[in-house]
């Protein structure tokens, strides 16, 4: 199936797509964080003299090959989300599926507009992205989760793959039996999940990627093969990957040059049939 990259501002792209013209949108839109969000790609090497310490105590070194930023800050966050929001709406199929992927700052104020888009009766789950992983505050609970909503355009018909869940391993499981116990349970609605490994394959360097397992169960329990999928905030191309690998088309926009040079590097294997700009008001 092929994959479709827009380089514009997603508001500007997405308002000239057809009416429900997706069965699956997913997007992970900047978080309003109010910092600047920086990701640096480094190179490590075994040092002897080096100054970090790792595994049986050998020593290394980090060389920084480069970084990329973007400015997490909005002065009005939901009159910046909202009108997305609703396009999102319009543009889903009869029977498709919206996830929104913010996390503890914005995630109340962006469901109580989603059930004013969609109807509170179309707010079928809240998914808690759960992860152990980066530094701790001794002032606080520390926050490793995002969260994830999922509204369906019709509560009464949407795509739901059971069969097409992954098992993952019961925490006790002498307690259910040796059958049970080699088959597995469904996850429920808190994944736990590790984030994007620093030093994987998986890493693009794109500051906000998100892991590939979690697009990939959403992709195979929330829409069917052949199904046309979306992400207007695509970034590093995480649901693109995703779609390429589960025989689902997939449209991606977003506004960063950086980003689409990832994307189209990432997706390199996957049929790209075009990577369109739309330029800004403000001639970018």
């Amino acid at each position: 199936m092929a994959i479709e990259i827009h380089h514009g501002d997603n508001l500007e792209v997405i308002s000239g797509f057809p009416d429900g013209s997706f069965d699956l949108i997913y997007i992970d839109p900047p978080f309003n964080t109010g910092v600047v969000q920086v990701k640096k790609r480094t190179r490590t090497r075994r040092d002897p003299g080096g100054g970090r310490v790792g595994f049986h105590g050998l020593r290394h070194s980090s060389e920084e090959l480069g970084r990329s930023s973007f400015d997490d800050r909005f002065d009005d966050y939901q009159a910046f989300l909202r009108p997305r929001l609703a396009e999102a709406y319009r543009l889903l199929a009869p029977t498709g599926s919206f996830f929104l992927h913010l996390d503890y700052r914005e995630v109340h104020y962006a469901k109580v507009a989603l059930d004013q888009i969609f109807g509170r009766d179309a707010f079928i789950n809240e998914i808690i992205w759960a992860y152990d992983y980066g530094a701790r505050t001794s002032r606080r609970w520390s926050p490793k989760h995002d969260n994830l909503l999922w509204y369906a355009k019709d509560p009464a018909s949407y795509c739901f793959n059971f069969d097409e869940i992954d098992r993952i391993p019961y925490l006790a499981p002498t307690l259910v039996g040796d059958e049970k116990a080699a088959r597995g349970k469904t996850p429920t609605d808190t994944w736990w999940h590790t984030i994007v490994s620093p030093t994987g394959k998986e890493k693009t360097g794109y500051p906000t990627q998100k892991p590939l397992g979690v697009l990939e169960r959403i992709v195979r329990v929330h829409s069917r093969p052949g199904d046309r999928l979306l992400d207007f905030f695509a970034g590093s191309g995480t649901l693109g990957d995703a779609a390429a690998r589960h025989g689902r088309a997939c449209v991606l926009v977003d506004e960063s040059a950086e980003a689409i040079a990832v994307m189209r590097a990432r997706l390199a294997g996957a049929r790209l049939i075009s990577a369109r700009t739309r330029a800004r008001s403000s001639g970018r």
